[in-house]
């Protein structure tokens, strides 16, 4: 496995355009990272995984500074996952100069749920997707589901801009307990660990009782907003809605691809988590 640091590097090492298979990641790497690697090995490609904490999705008040750079331990990970490139510039390889050209999502998708309580956040998500798109060329690239919105974000674009690149998503990796797996989980102390399970469960309360009864919706979000905020959380959103473009559900609706979705903090740390139904 190849450790590369520079745009030149990695484009030396590749075997040309739309022949590897690609998994973006900020580094801190899990168990949910190394099975989107496993996945990427499916295509019988070789698989480039970068590794680069984006400043440009960061808010100014949110971890950037304090994220945790574990390059070392991750390239272990990757290395008995079956990755052969890893691709981790520095921020002056990946932006020479200041970012001015930025990928701008459609604002009906973007500016809602995720978009609408980090402003931004999908400007960057979309901008340095891009980049290392261009960078890495890939055939097929494979994305989270715990990111449901950004899958969705970053398929559009694709579909837009019409780049020769299959969008995958893969299963939500989830510990012994429910908990999705997140580098942020790692924030979290041992009493917030035992409590994080919460929001998977409430998603699942949600998803059954409106599977159940329909027009139970609006009194299943709100009776799971007001568990969570009583066991010490401070909900951003827990909401349905349709798969196919994350609005709410009209009546007629209900019997479509659903997914519930939530958002809410447990202390200092924020944790989303997604069920489709």
């Amino acid at each position: 496995m190849q450790i590369l640091h520079t745009i030149d590097a990695l484009r030396a090492a590749l075997p040309g355009a739309g022949r590897c298979a690609f998994v973006p990641t900020m580094g801190n790497l899990h168990e949910g990272h190394l099975s989107l690697v496993r996945q990427a090995r499916t295509h019988g490609l070789p698989v480039v995984v970068s590794i680069f904490v984006n400043r440009l999705q960061f808010a100014p008040h949110e971890d950037f500074d304090t994220y945790p750079r574990t390059l070392a331990r991750d390239a272990d990970l990757l290395r008995s996952a079956g990755a052969n490139i890893v691709f981790a510039p520095d921020e002056a390889e990946l932006y020479p100069q200041p970012q001015t050209f930025k990928v701008q999502p459609d604002p009906a998708l973007a500016d809602i749920l995720e978009g609408h309580f980090r402003p931004g956040f999908f400007t960057g998500v979309c901008t340095v997707v891009m980049k290392l798109f261009q960078c890495v060329q890939p055939q097929v690239a494979v994305f989270g589901k715990k990111d449901y919105q950004q899958l969705m974000v970053i398929r559009q674009m694709v579909r837009q801009f019409a780049l020769p690149i299959t969008v995958e998503g893969a299963d939500t990796t989830r510990a012994d307990d429910g908990l999705a797996l997140s580098s942020r989980n790692g924030y979290l102390s041992e009493a917030e660990r035992q409590q994080a399970i919460a929001l998977s469960q409430a998603l699942r309360f949600i998803a059954d009782r409106v599977r159940l009864d329909p027009s139970s919706l609006a009194q299943a979000e709100s009776e799971a907003t007001d568990e969570l905020r009583a066991k010490g959380w401070a909900p951003d959103y827990l909401t349905v809605r349709r798969r196919t473009d994350l609005l709410p559900p009209a009546a007629d609706d209900l019997a479509s691809p659903l997914v519930v979705l939530g958002a809410a903090r447990l202390g200092t740390t924020r944790l989303i988590d997604n069920l489709e139904f």
